[in-house]
């Protein structure tokens, strides 16, 4: 693909096979699990990630990251875990920001004591808040982007350059911006993450994640992906080739919708706080305007404490009380019942994780419906 071709472009043709014995207008799907292996260029094997329909999706989040190549796994967590596997070590030390999704938490509290790797969360966001946790034995800076659940925003650039200067390799999860709003390799960061189950698949019927980056820390990932199998198989990489195909016009009515609710909700007496980067009175909107090309289709917001949360989610009509997010569907999501549940209550406290905090992954229906149904449901 040309350099000069727009990201609706790269979207539809970046990476597509094509159909030379029939023409079709879509990648073939290469089910084999068996290749040949006398006098080939490559060994090809789904669990080596470099079958025809994993190539696919290889190519096309690379372009979309402005990457030098990419992986996609078989979850997020697959992409998550793998990726820090491949960096860490016996006696080695990660800095993970307070504010991250829950799973990647459990993983960390759970897996890296019995494995001997040492880590240690910031007490905030900002950048000298990273600074202060560095060690001599410090590998791996993690960070998340908008953050889960609270929307919060890191200053990509600042932590990316203290990186640099201590030899210390960057990862960032950056689901909830999705590679359209927010290129965090273009900022300084070395490998960037995403559970593709949301806005990379989209449409709630895809479980999948995907890593990009410079060749040699994708050859490294990939060498540690080998050994753990969390490889996509083909068909979930043909549907997430068809879903990225319409990502950029789903971001963009994503970005428009979300804007439009947090601004509504705002206003509403009913509701005590809302949680969007793109809204001025955000605490990080300053950042989150120098480094995303759009704010995201992902908020939060509190009720006020006299109403019921799981109360005002049974009302609602239109929005689905749903465990994922990012598809083209509204759903919303108890946090402190979800995706941080298995965090302590004081640990959620920390965070400013309420039992009133909702999370509203905002649609791509008219936004007029989905202001309507949430305002019914207040009622």
């Amino acid at each position: 693909m040309s350099d000069k071709q727009g990201k609706h472009t790269v979207c539809i043709h970046e990476g597509q096979i094509e159909d030379k014995q029939y023409g079709g207008a879509v990648s073939p799907i290469y089910m084999a699990s068996s290749y040949p292996f006398l006098d080939v260029e490559q060994k090809r094997y789904p669990r080596y990630f470099n079958t025809p329909n994993q190539e696919v999706i290889s190519r096309k989040i690379a372009a979309l990251e402005n990457a030098e190549d990419a992986l996609p796994f078989s979850s997020g967590m697959a992409a998550i875990s793998t990726s820090l596997y491949a960096f860490l070590q016996k006696g080695d030390h990660v800095i993970f920001q307070n504010e991250i999704y829950g799973g990647s938490y459990n993983m960390i509290v759970q897996d890296f004591d019995k494995f001997g790797i040492e880590y240690s969360f910031t007490k905030g966001m900002r950048t000298m808040d990273f600074e202060n946790e560095i060690r001599s034995n410090t590998r791996v800076i993690y960070i998340e982007t908008p953050s889960n659940p609270l929307l919060s925003i890191t200053d990509v650039r600042a932590v990316a350059e203290l990186a640099k200067k201590s030899g210390i390799i960057t990862m960032i999860d950056n689901t909830f911006a999705s590679p359209l709003n927010q290129t965090p390799l273009d900022l300084g960061i070395d490998i960037t993450i995403h559970s593709a189950t949301k806005y990379l698949g989209g449409h709630s019927d895809i479980c999948a994640g995907v890593v990009a980056g410079s060749k040699e820390h994708i050859h490294k990932i990939l060498l540690q992906g080998r050994n753990l199998g969390g490889n996509l198989n083909e068909f979930m990489c043909y549907l997430l080739e068809r879903s990225i195909k319409t990502l950029a016009l789903r971001i963009e009515k994503h970005n428009e919708n979300a804007q439009f609710i947090a601004e509504q909700l705002s206003s509403n007496p009913m509701i005590t706080k809302v949680y969007y980067p793109g809204l001025p009175t955000h605490k990080d909107h300053a950042i989150a305007k120098s480094q995303m090309h759009g704010f995201g289709g992902m908020l939060s917001f509190e009720l006020d404490k006299q109403y019921d949360a799981k109360d005002f989610q049974q009302k609602l009509q239109l929005i689905k009380p749903s465990m994922s997010l990012a598809g083209v569907e509204s759903t919303v999501i108890q946090p402190s019942l979800t995706s941080h549940a298995l965090m302590s209550e004081e640990e959620r406290s920390k965070q400013g994780i309420g039992n009133n905090l909702l999370r509203l992954s905002v649609g791509i229906e008219n936004k007029e419906d989905i202001l309507a149904d949430i305002e019914q449901a207040l009622k």
